[in-house]
């Protein structure tokens, strides 16, 4: 353990990243490795770049740090010693240009001082909803900007990256009802755990305008009813705060905004007894006559059983649908003794299995909470209730449970029973269309939807398995799995195959240097020489520029010498290969699929390309196994159908008629986008890149060399459990097996 204190290059540079680390340090500014030439001295200091970090080794280490760090492809240098003079010193071009001590540095600059008015709530802080017709302004609420659906910015994001995101960001099989908050398991690189860290926030924008003391203070409250609703237990959250105010002067009614938010976050804390634990802040939120809303955004944060987190998507129909109100006092403050009450009374039920989901009430109240559960899993709800349906009643819970007389000791009401079909009605009236009026607003701006082919797909199954026979038997195949600059998933895939009784040999790609280049093809020929298997597993390669992805994989893997040794293990020792995601992608573009060898590229040949919507894509979908060619798919049962993560920003699939009924004919289509039924389909809420013949993955004609677009290695206890589906294909324990 070298690293003895680490930062990030955030706002500050050199200053605030090596500046905070030791009391005393001499930085010589001409050592910091430049992006770009012609930057000052001061530029230097202060300029911000995210992507680096400053560690603090110890003398004798630093040549062994720098030389783990080449290892790792990462660029380290020495450009700083820790001093005992107490002073933080800047040197460029042989001069002094910062000589600072760090007692006054400690003093955090010159005593400052502002008045403050803290101002009253302007008007009713929760009025009554008023409406003539319920059915439209049920519609109205899920439409608005705050309530609507934000599923086509969420999917451009990774969101199953590590094989640990116990709950997808939507769920249900038609992955539509946002979960409450993240849970994921904590990152192991050996073993596993069943230990999840759930994490979820709360703001109102509106409430906290009007009031800031309230809003803060309700932000900690939806924080942690967020918290109660995944199964957590609300009693052990710690929290976090964003504060992000309007540009303060000496303005006492400005400053009373954000000390006003403090004061009510701090009532809150007391009164639950969650502390907040750091957190960020900015006062500069103003440009010309324009201030953003005053702005304190709480995250809670708890650790909790994986098995026992919850999902907010009902799940059986005939269930009922309770609401656990959270009473207000008449100063507009939480009853917080009712709030200890509900929710530990919330945690027991999950635990005795009682609860079998759960959303917590926010902007659009019950109608926002009830609505955006039935989406996810298509299950309806037929629901009566007096009060206002759409106040934004924070800290109230709503839960599907079948137990009719849960809560009713504690102010539970059932509001009705869930029922099939899917659809929302309300005090006797039926509200038609909730699920596009939520998906709608904003669809123009971060799409869903894109064209999609037209062609009816046909569904067939390769009969035939395998024949292809390993000659070499070994009880422990080893796997070389190469890793380049943008490669993520290395980690992942080497869990799996350890796992599944296979050795992984991790090798790094240098590109430091020219002599680092050919120190790695040479290295990567060695290490594949010694394998059985090789595994391209996904990421970013070369950040997929230029001419899309894969490609700086495939230039390597095109040598010479690795060439050949990637020939010599198919050709000579019964060798197989695996490509997932950007993997696949470098095996396209090498040949090995479909065709089994590394051969030059032409019009003819198949490609993968951008997804059809033209983004980046993260969600579920479902495979289904359409050929045993491959010994890959050994341990998987023809037409089985599974959930598998995709993400990835070119993953259609495309080739022209003639290789496609090829391939089909010669089984190597190994996998194929289905829906919830098990049909291929061009649809993109389960096809997302839009793959001609809805092809998901595909085979050398032997079927030893596998490539697919789907993340097969992000599978585990507890994982993606708010998706329905089998999520294991086996593929790693078939290679394996192979060799055996």
């Amino acid at each position: 353990r070298m690293i003895k204190r680490c930062n990030d290059f955030g706002a500050g540079g050199v200053s605030v990243a090596i500046g905070e680390l030791a009391d005393g340090l001499d930085i010589n500014l001409d050592l910091v490795p430049k992006k770009y030439e012609g930057l000052d001295g001061t530029e230097l200091a202060i300029s911000e770049s995210q992507e680096r970090m400053a560690v603090v080794v110890a003398p004798e280490d630093v040549e062994k740090f720098i030389a783990q760090s080449n290892k790792e492809n990462l660029e380290a240098t020495a450009v700083a010693v820790v001093t005992d003079k107490n002073r933080l010193r800047m040197t460029w071009r042989g001069k002094t240009i910062v000589d600072v001590s760090r007692d006054f540095l400690n003093t955090n600059g010159a005593e400052k001082h502002a008045d403050i008015y803290a101002q009253a709530p302007a008007g009713e802080l929760f009025p009554k909803t008023e409406y003539s017709d319920l059915s439209r302004k049920w519609l109205e609420t899920l439409s608005d900007l705050n309530v609507c659906s934000q599923k086509g910015l969420s999917e451009r994001f990774d969101s199953s990256i590590g094989a640990s995101s116990v709950l997808m960001p939507f769920g249900g099989k038609y992955q539509l009802t946002p979960a409450e908050g993240m849970a994921a398991k904590l990152p192991l690189s050996e073993g596993e755990t069943t230990t999840a860290t759930l994490m979820a926030y709360g703001y109102n924008p509106i409430l906290t305008s009007n009031s800031p003391f309230h809003g803060a203070m309700y932000a900690v409250v939806e924080s942690i009813s967020k918290i109660a609703a995944m199964g957590g237990d609300y009693s052990k959250t710690r929290l976090t705060f964003q504060e992000y105010f309007e540009r303060l002067g000496s303005d006492p009614k400005r400053w009373g905004k954000p000390f006003s938010a403090l004061l009510g976050a701090y009532v809150a804390q007391m009164k639950i007894g969650s502390a907040a634990i750091g957190g960020k802040d900015s006062m500069s939120g103003s440009f010309g006559d324009m201030d953003v809303p005053p702005t304190l955004v709480s995250f809670a944060i708890v650790t909790e059983n994986a098995g026992q987190v919850l999902s907010p998507e009902f799940k059986n129909v005939g269930s009922y649908v309770v609401y656990l109100p959270l009473p207000r006092l008449e100063d507009d403050t939480p009853d917080f003794d009712a709030l200890h009450r509900n929710y530990s009374a919330m945690y027991e039920a999950v635990k005795a299995g009682k609860a079998l989901s759960a959303s917590a009430i926010k902007m659009g109240g019950l109608c926002e909470a009830v609505s955006k559960m039935t989406f996810g899993n298509g299950i309806g709800v037929d629901i009566s209730y007096g009060g206002d349906l759409f106040a934004p009643e924070i800290g109230g819970l709503v839960v599907e449970t079948g137990d009719s007389g849960l809560f009713a000791e504690i102010g539970g009401v059932v509001l009705g029973k869930t029922v099939a079909g899917g659809g929302i009605t309300v005090n006797s009236v039926t509200v038609a269309g909730a699920l596009e009026a939520w998906k709608a607003p904003l669809e123009r701006i971060f799409p869903t939807k894109a064209r999609e082919e037209e062609t009816p797909l046909s569904d067939y199954l390769y009969g035939k398995r395998s024949v292809h026979v390993a000659k070499n038997k070994i009880a422990k195949p080893k796997v070389f799995i190469p890793v380049f600059p943008g490669t993520n998933c290395e980690y992942d895939s080497a869990r799996q195959f350890i796992k599944a009784g296979a050795q992984p040999e991790v090798c790094v790609f240098n590109n430091l240097s020219q002599s680092y280049v050919q120190d790695s093809l040479r290295e990567f020929a060695k290490k594949i020489g010694e394998s059985q298997m090789i595994m391209f597993p996904g990421g970013f390669s070369g950040g997929d520029e230029p001419d899309g992805s894969g490609k700086f994989i495939a230039a390597a893997f095109r040598s010479p010498l690795v060439r050949d040794a990637v020939m010599e293990l198919l050709n000579n020792r019964d060798g197989l290969i695996l490509g997932i995601c950007n993997g696949f992608q470098a095996l396209i573009k090498l040949g090995l699929v479909p065709y089994g060898e590394i051969r030059d590229m032409d019009e003819t040949c198949p490609t993968l390309t951008f997804n059809n919507i033209g983004r980046h894509v993260s969600q579920m979908v479902y495979t289904k196994v359409v050929s045993k060619l491959s010994p890959w798919f050994s341990k998987a049962e023809l037409g089985s159908v599974h959930a598998i993560p995709v993400s990835h920003g070119e993953g259609r699939f495309v080739a022209d008629a003639a290789l496609v009924e090829k391939l089909r004919a010669n089984g190597q289509i190994a996998t194929r986008y289905v829906d919830p039924d098990g049909k291929p389909t061009h649809d993109i809420a389960f096809n997302p890149n839009g793959s001609i013949d809805a092809i998901e993955g595909i085979t050398s004609a032997d079927g030893r060399i596998l490539g697919k677009m789907g993340h097969s290695e992000r599978k585990g206890d507890f994982v993606a459990k708010n998706i329905i589906g089998d999520k294991d294909q086996f593929i790693f324990e078939s290679g394996v097996e192979y060799f055996k």
